[in-house]
């Protein structure tokens, strides 16, 4: 699913405009993109957890030459699912 389905659902279930529709879905993600940016955690209730984790940096080896390098440390973004959107996961995969 892309952005643009996204918004084309929300245009014909709300019943909004599609520029509407746009705007909300925009405003929401850069809502979100902002909050994640700020290192702060994201609730979905019944959807589930955003969460911004630093990986330290460590020590890796080039495969092509086997020289050893440091891999600098960054941010990760995570999602772990609700166990309410898990368990609707399972009940369709069941009956599938």
């Amino acid at each position: 699913m892309t952005k643009a389905d996204i918004i084309a659902r929300i245009y014909e279930k709300v019943g909004f405009s599609k520029k509407d529709a746009t705007d909300v879905v925009e405003a929401t993600f850069e809502i979100i993109k902002n909050c994640l940016e700020r290192g702060e955690k994201v609730k979905i209730s019944g959807f589930g957890n955003f969460v911004v984790n630093n990986k330290r940096p460590r020590r890796g080896r080039n495969p092509q030459t086997g020289e050893e390098i440091i891999i600098v440390g960054r941010k990760v973004l995570t999602f772990k699912p609700s166990q309410i959107l898990k368990k609707d996961l399972n009940s369709v995969s069941a009956s599938a």
